[in-house]
Formats: structure tokens, sequence, C-alpha cells
């Protein structure tokens, strides 16, 4: 009788150890999910926090940019025009200190041609030519010059239909989304908008990329 009391509760004994092994182990599995449902969302929060100070800088360069230009995009790309007639493919406002808008224009023959205005008062500081190995005429290069040539909004019109969303800063050809279009980028108080330019309407949308508040 008492050896079968002492099997018993030695079997009690270790059923209830092994329970709480059980229940340590259990433990362990929660804990370790929990940590990494935690991890994830600390580097989800970092990841929002890059971009938001990514914005924040591209907002600052671009703000820093705007004082003291008093040419617009639209009016510093006719002025490239009328000095170097062709085809505007892009035009963008240095930021390190508002020196000069860089118009870069394509030529009849296909050369392309980097156009300088000043800011403040439209005149042309001069035209270089652009033998950067980014505009090396391959495919792309063509097919996004094809697109422009043929569009019926050009830069300049792109220009000015991103300027209701705020200052133009940067104006140029897109095909990121996989649809060629317009792409400029706009300062509108602390705001820092990225917008695309349809090419045939002349409609303009925010850039589906960009996260930013609009401007």
């Amino acid at each position: 009788m008492k050896r079968n009391i002492v099997i018993a509760t030695l079997t009690a004994a270790m059923l209830a150890t092994g329970g709480t092994v059980a229940a340590f182990a259990a433990g362990d599995d929660e804990a370790t999910a929990t940590q990494r449902q935690t991890d994830t969302s600390a580097q989800s929060a970092a990841d929002r926090d890059d971009a938001a100070d990514d914005r924040d800088d591209d907002a600052t360069e671009d703000r820093t940019a705007v004082r003291g230009a008093d040419v617009t995009a639209a009016e510093a790309i006719a002025a490239a025009l009328k000095h170097t007639p062709g085809t505007a493919v892009s035009a963008d406002l240095d930021d390190d200190g508002a020196d000069a808008w860089k118009v870069s224009v394509v030529k009849g023959d296909g050369t392309e041609y980097d156009v300088r205005i000043a800011p403040d008062s439209g005149k042309v500081l001069g035209a270089q030519r652009d033998t950067d190995d980014d505009h090396d005429g391959d495919g792309d290069d063509r097919a996004e010059l094809a697109a422009v040539k043929g569009a019926k909004t050009d830069a300049r019109e792109a220009a000015l239909a991103a300027a209701h969303k705020g200052t133009v800063t940067e104006v140029g050809i897109d095909d990121d989304n996989g649809t060629v279009a317009w792409s400029a980028e706009t300062v509108k108080g602390d705001s820092h908008g990225e917008w695309n330019v349809s090419l045939d309407s002349g409609k303009v949308t925010q850039d589906r990329d960009d996260d930013g508040d609009d401007a």
C-alpha cells in the first residue's frame, strides 16, 4: 500500500515538473515572438524616421534654393531655349546658394547642352555641351526623348502646371513607374512636394512614391 502511495506521489511530482517545464517553454516562445514583433516595429519606425529625415532634407535644400530666385522654372526654360534652340528635357535650380538654373536642352542633331540661367535676372550665364555618360544616347534616352518630342506638354508647360502646387525647383522626364511623364518638385512654406505631369493632358498628380506632405 505504501509502495503504491510512493509511486503515485512520484508520478504526480513528475507530471507537475513536466507541466512547469512546458509552461516555461511556452512562455519562452511567447517572449521570443513578442521580442520579434517589437524588433520589427522598431525597425519600421526607424525606416519611417529615416524617410521623414530625407524629406526634411529635401525641403530644407529646396527652400534654400528658392531664396533670391526671382526667375521661375518656366522662365528659365524659355530663356535657355531662346539661347540654345532645341528640346528642353529638364530644369534644375541648384541648391548651393541658388547660383543658377541649369536647363538641359537637346539640339536637333542629338547633342545635349546644359544652359545656365541667372536666377535673379534670367540672363544666360553660359552653355556647355553635356558629355556625361548618363546621356549617351542609349535606348532609354532615345525613348524618353521621342516621348518628349511627341508630347502635347513640354517642359515649360509642365513647370507652369506644377507651379499651382508651389514654387517649382526641378522638372524633368521620368519613367520610374513604367509610364513616361514629367516629374516636378515644389516647395510651399515648409512642405516639399513631388508631382507627375501628364505628357498629353498636362494633368498634375502626386507622385505615388512621395510620402511627404503635399506642397
